[in-house]
């Protein structure tokens, strides 16, 4: 049910409810957790929503239909403005819900409506919600039930952004203009496909047979190849080691013509990670590599190569996998040129089993943490998800920011030009049961660089990089994306 508050106090059902609040101008994985958290309190749960407003993208009409799709709540009050008051005066809610934001409000009608919530011995809540990496979404629904629903999303978000399929594929097109070059750690992962036999009479451990191998090329150095075979112009600088590992990256990126300034340390080895698979299943991973910085010859080597290289290109893409090659004296440096040669900075860092803060990367055009590391650098993990992307983009004066949400897509953030003020868009994940997540994040990186080298539209490069991490989590092991491959998949869903 929508409509005005006069309605909803004339049917006694809506008396005593759970009362939600908020403009929702983008319906996005922090508003859905917000809004069953809320639900989950009571059997009714009723938004107000607030008018239509200026800094608002969309009408209040069409933002209450984004809500009323969602499922979640029995009721929206259309609000003319933000009388919250008038809402708890005439509704009485048991439980009213509110984003942490609000808690240290400033606004005079939500600290009113805060104490005659507790003077009435009501209860207030401010959360929002739980904080899950991982989604259930398969215990639910069937997959395809799951993706049908996911490219209809996908389609409503283009037709909200204005974009078409013959954008998408003008923008693809143009991404072949790109300039790019990718600094960071370079990774060679091994997958050992093995077939298991049993548990072992020794101890309580599953036995498997190995088959066979296969070798990837990871890190900072896929994410060059995803860019090569996206048709962008490409160099790459990293570190190695003095082995086997090292030589085998070589010959891949000459076999895809890729320009690489592949510095050797003897110190250390070229990274390696090794997993066994089952089937599509992984067992476990052991890792072979060093993680402290490079030393002070390598690391002028480095920022001397960056320097001949800088003139040359649009774009610096900072691979980051914390395993030594960007130090703090290389980042000043990058930022050093950037000014100097006009450069955009696209950056990534990687945290999952390693320490490092997102929030090193000052003033770059683009970001792209995952919701775990943008916690991890601002440490907290209780702030809602829309004020956590504004507190990363505020530390680190970044112009552009995806927030990666793992099985529930991601979030772009951009600075509009008239009033320097952020908006954002949530883009569905296009896969439902994806067979190797491995390669997600450094396809989107490589795609999203080429968008922000050739200053395409930001929002049509979002939904070309919501399809190639579809594409890309569907096969096992890190392969570059092609440029038919996303023009192909385009036409298919569009």
């Amino acid at each position: 049910m929508k409509g005005t508050l006069e309605k909803f106090s004339q049917d006694k059902k809506y008396i005593g409810c759970t009362l939600a609040f908020g403009h929702f101008t983008t319906i996005h994985q922090g508003h859905i957790r917000y809004l069953k958290y809320a639900k989950n309190l009571d059997e009714i749960l009723v938004i107000a929503l607030t008018g239509d407003n200026n800094e608002y993208r969309f009408t209040q009409e069409e933002r209450a239909e984004c809500l009323d799709l969602l499922g979640l709540a029995d009721g929206i009050v259309l609000l003319k403005n933000k009388e919250l008051d008038q809402v708890t005066k005439k509704l009485k809610p048991r439980h009213l819900i509110l984003g942490k934001e609000f808690k240290n409000s400033k606004d005079i009608i939500i600290n009113n409506v805060i104490k005659s919530q507790i003077k009435e011995n009501r209860k207030i809540i401010f959360h929002a919600g739980e904080v899950n990496y991982f989604s259930d979404n398969l215990l639910q629904n069937s997959e395809r039930k799951i993706l049908n629903k996911r490219k209809e999303e996908f389609i409503n978000v283009c037709t909200k952004q204005g974009i078409d399929k013959n954008d998408l594929l003008l923008t693809l097109k143009n991404l072949r203009n790109a300039k790019v070059a990718v600094i960071g750690d370079t990774i060679v992962d091994q997958y050992a496909a093995c077939e298991p036999i049993g548990l072992s009479a020794e101890a309580p451990v599953v036995v498997v047979r190995e088959i066979s191998l296969r070798n990837f090329i990871g890190g900072a150095a896929i994410v060059a190849k995803h860019l090569k075979s996206l048709g962008a112009t490409v160099e790459l600088l990293s570190i190695v080691g003095d082995d086997q590992n090292a030589r085998l990256v070589k010959e891949d990126l000459k076999a895809n013509g890729i320009t690489d300034n592949l510095i050797v340390d003897c110190s250390r080895p070229t990274t390696f990670k090794k997993r066994y698979v089952v089937e599509n299943q992984k067992l476990f991973r052991v890792s072979r590599l060093e993680s402290t910085s490079v030393n002070s010859k390598i690391e002028d080597y480095l920022i001397k190569k960056l320097e001949l290289i800088a003139p040359k290109i649009d774009c610096l893409v900072i691979s980051d996998f914390v395993y030594g090659v960007i130090t703090t004296k290389l980042i000043g440096k990058i930022i050093e040129f950037s000014k100097k040669y006009n450069l955009k900075l696209c950056g990534d860092l990687q945290c999952s089993s390693q320490i490092g803060k997102i929030t090193k990367f000052k003033g770059f055009s683009l970001l792209c943490p995952n919701e775990k590391e943008a916690r991890i650098a601002i440490e907290d993990n209780e702030i809602g998800l829309e004020k956590l992307s504004l507190k990363i983009l505020e530390h680190t004066k970044s112009e552009k920011l995806i927030m990666k949400l793992g099985s529930n897509g991601f979030i772009s953030y951009m600075k509009n030009d008239l009033d320097k003020k952020f908006t954002s868009q949530a883009f569905p994940a296009l896969s439902a049961n994806p067979v190797d997540v491995t390669g997600a994040g450094d396809s989107l990186l490589a795609l999203l660089s080429t968008g922000i080298a050739t200053d395409q539209d930001f929002m049509a490069v979002s939904a070309l990089g919501c399809c190639i991490s579809s594409i890309a989590v569907n096969n096992m092991g890190n392969l570059p994306v092609t440029y038919n491959e996303l023009r192909d998949y385009l036409n298919e869903i569009m």
